[in-house]
């Protein structure tokens, strides 16, 4: 079970989030999400989440594969920030956590009542839809928001029609 959102009361935009991760598709996911975001007046937060599993090192060699990990994401948070800013003009706020993909997204959802819609991409590899459109095709990791599942193939100019 979810909080209550508070994305609808005074002082509060709702907000759209969309994960990045390695996945080609993920760039549809943010381009959905910002440009919701924009036509609604709300907010477009990018997740990046670091999976633990490579730390398992002396603590020395931990600590460095920690930090690489943290520059990489936030890297990659600001590769998908930029874009964001240069075409549409908003600013997303930017969020990196650790542990399994699934249960920081729960936590995140948990703890930013304002965040109303997971935007999600679908790729259009033989492999399938990718790894969290898999996920809430299953039994464990059903969302306790609307989850929007953006096809990779679409254009921005198709995007922005739907958004």
């Amino acid at each position: 079970m979810v909080s209550r959102r508070l994305s609808r009361e005074a002082g509060h935009r709702r907000k759209f989030l969309a994960i990045i991760d390695e996945t080609p598709e993920c760039e549809r996911a943010v381009a959905y999400a910002s440009m919701r975001a924009k036509s609604t007046g709300g907010v477009v937060v990018l997740l990046y989440v670091i999976e633990p599993s490579d730390f398992q090192h002396w603590l020395g060699v931990e600590k460095i594969m920690r930090e690489e990990a943290q520059a990489t994401a936030r890297a990659a948070l600001d590769v998908h920030a930029a874009k964001v800013r240069a075409t549409l003009g908003i600013e997303p706020e930017l969020v990196v956590l650790e542990g399994k993909p699934t249960e920081q997204i729960h936590q995140l959802i948990e703890d930013d009542q304002d965040i109303a819609i997971l935007v999600l991409a679908a790729g259009a590899a033989k492999e399938g839809p990718g790894p969290l459109v898999a996920s809430i095709a299953g039994k464990g990791a059903a969302f306790p928001i609307p989850v929007t599942v953006v096809p990779q193939n679409l254009s921005d100019e198709e995007i922005a029609s739907l958004a």
